[in-house]
């Protein structure tokens, strides 16, 4: 069977890719081999139409009565996601968070291999951490280009975060996760997600919040005033 022909699928669409991929991943685990878009959906927390959209630009719409074939969608989702190879990646900062992600199982099982750490911190230069080699910020370059890397994550404090972009987009990186609690600035056609666990938490304390006032009042907020 042929690949058919990449499309632009929008962001939104993207963002629940993975979504779909990781619930395919336990169903073939579970050794399931088919699947409805009503199940997919339930599973996923979205509506079904709105499944059926996402996956309508794959190229796949399912067999009425039966669904969709597991293993086939997750190849066609994988292969969309450019999962159907293994992706280099470099971390900068070797830091607890830098560890962390460099020590996660579930990166080498999604489709992704740590190729490099690096940091400006003599003390961690020459460390090993998750079976790689901690080297000086300086080799960031040269790392990117023996091991082909065009992602890159930052794992350093909030104010290193910019630096250690501008090396990564001189490196030729063109895809960056950031994980310091700041905004990048970086040129048109480089990619950056960005993940602030701290603003999700605050974000998770306003609903603790609105639910701890909700059962103070009887279940009605109170207006407040200005």
């Amino acid at each position: 069977m042929s690949d058919s022909p990449r499309r632009r699928i929008p962001e939104a669409a993207v963002g629940r890719l993975p979504v779909y991929l990781r619930i395919l991943s336990d169903l073939a685990s579970d050794g399931c081999s088919q699947i409805s878009s009503d199940q997919l959906a339930e599973l996923a927390g979205v509506n079904a139409a709105k499944v059926r959209k996402d996956l309508s630009y794959l190229g796949t719409y399912g067999t009425r009565g039966v669904g969709y074939d597991v293993q086939y969608l997750t190849y066609q989702i994988q292969r969309e996601l450019g999962l159907n190879q293994s992706w280099p990646v470099v971390i900068v900062g070797a830091g607890n968070l830098g560890q962390a992600f460099a020590n996660y199982a579930g990166i080498t099982e999604r489709g992704f291999h740590i190729v490099g750490i690096v940091d400006k911190d003599e003390s961690k230069v020459g460390t090993v951490v998750g079976g790689v080699r901690v080297k000086h910020a300086d080799d960031l370059q040269q790392i990117a280009q023996s091991k082909g890397v065009s992602i890159g994550i930052i794992a350093t404090q909030a104010g290193q975060a910019q630096d250690a972009a501008d090396a990564l987009v001189k490196a030729g990186i063109g895809s960056i996760l950031n994980f310091a609690p700041t905004v990048l600035s970086v040129p048109r056609g480089v990619n950056v997600r960005k993940v602030d666990l701290a603003l999700e938490l605050q974000i998770l304390s306003y609903h603790e919040q609105c639910r701890a006032d909700g059962n103070s009042s009887g279940g009605h907020t109170t207006p407040v005033s200005a």
